[in-house]
């Protein structure tokens, strides 16, 4: 199929606003790095996410909670070196804007003033209203993010599907529109129920970006990892590959390590 939006030079809110008019989907990955994020730009991905998901990818945590602003501007700021024409959503790291909407203000304006990004990222729906209008208020582009929220998986106490119960669900619906009212430009749905996301895509005048939320969003995002197959031992039912690179990567690995062992590497073309 043709896409609406090849030949824009820039994806900004509006771009991503006028694609869920015309019923073209939006693709989203994470990024992390100057490198990672360089391919995701030649490729003409729609929205790199700098994620706080970080934390497990690149640090090695079980949660996303020890990530810290500090480190979520360099990795933020290293991404935005390398993008051009996508837009740049970063996380708003857990401990930054709950309970607290001036700390909310002050961690966006940091996150947007020293990595250059577009939009920032927020966990949850009307218990953050406060925090969402003040940043709002700045100037700042918020998406939002409901269903799964991994900064409260100390309360949930499990990482299963999300909304299955008709009160959990109608809460769902009722964050997203309080969201759209406040002036979020998306949202992220993480796995709840197919129908269900797909209702509340469709009750939006803003995109919704799915992860493990089936098929009837506006979008779908992935960790770039995972997609690639680089992450090991994570493989949830929503999680299609689109290679085997971590085997790859080993293997390559392992060649080198074989050829520095036997000799082999450098030859006599590979030195001066």
């Amino acid at each position: 199929m043709a896409y609406l939006q090849t030949d824009v030079t820039k994806v900004t809110t509006r771009v991503l606003q006028n694609m869920k008019l015309h019923g073209e989907k939006i693709a989203m990955l994470t990024a992390y790095d100057y490198s990672m994020a360089s391919l995701l730009e030649s490729a003409k991905i729609d929205v790199v996410l700098v994620g706080d998901s970080a934390a497990n990818v690149m640090e090695g945590h079980k949660t996303t909670l020890p990530i810290s602003l500090d480190e979520m501007i360099i990795y933020a700021a290293s991404v935005v070196r390398a993008i051009k024409r996508a837009l740049v959503v970063v996380d708003m790291p857990f401990g930054t804007y709950q309970g607290n909407s001036k700390q909310a203000l002050a961690s966006a304006i940091r996150i947007m003033k020293e990595t250059g990004a577009d939009a920032i990222k927020m966990e949850g729906g009307e218990e953050i209203l406060e925090s969402v209008q003040r940043i709002l208020s700045a100037g700042i582009p918020i998406m939002g993010h409901l269903g799964l929220t991994p900064q409260s998986i100390n309360k949930f106490g499990t990482y299963a599907v999300r909304a299955t119960e008709e009160e959990e669900a109608e809460q769902v619906k009722k964050d997203a529109l309080i969201l759209q009212e406040a002036g979020c430009f998306a949202l992220v749905l993480e796995k709840i129920p197919a129908k269900l996301a797909g209702e509340v895509s469709s009750s939006l005048k803003i995109p919704a970006i799915g992860i493990g939320a089936g098929p009837h969003t506006d979008g779908q995002v992935l960790v770039l990892q995972d997609m690639l197959g680089i992450t090991q031992q994570f493989k949830p039912r929503y999680l299609r590959t689109y290679g085997t690179f971590g085997e790859d990567i080993s293997n390559a690995i392992r060649h080198y390590i074989s050829d520095v062992k036997r000799g082999d590497f450098p030859n006599e073309k590979e030195q001066y």
